[in-house]
């Protein structure tokens, strides 16, 4: 019932920018943390960005100082805000997010977007 729809992804040059979002819709109580993912062909998903409920962030050295991540609460929705990008960043990017439901109160799911394509050319 709970669902995650990315957007934003698309082809971008070397040094360019991208804002990913990620909207979280259904019958939502509370979403706790929220992360981006990403995985490149042929290798592991591996975790971009964090957030907490209470706003605290934290993110691989990979891409500290290029990557921030952002979440307003009232429209359930999580940022990945990219600038500098490299080809090495070129993945598909996926947002999670822990949420409770009203219906399993007392219950916290993980749930997965489908994932949105960012290409980095060289």
């Amino acid at each position: 019932q709970v669902q995650l729809a990315e957007s934003g992804g698309g082809l971008v040059q070397t040094g360019g920018s991208l804002r990913l979002s990620c909207a979280a819709s259904g019958n939502i109580l509370r979403i706790h943390d929220m992360n981006w993912y990403r995985q490149a062909p042929g290798k592991q998903r591996e975790l971009v960005a964090s957030i907490t409920s209470g706003d605290s962030t934290s993110y691989p050295d990979s891409v500290k100082g290029r990557f921030t991540i952002s979440r307003d609460n009232a429209k359930n929705t999580v940022y990945l805000r990219m600038n500098v990008l490299k080809p090495e960043d070129t993945a598909v990017y996926y947002c999670n997010a822990f949420i409770e439901d009203a219906v399993r109160v007392g219950t916290v799911y993980s749930y997965w977007g489908q994932g949105t394509q960012v290409t980095v050319s060289s």
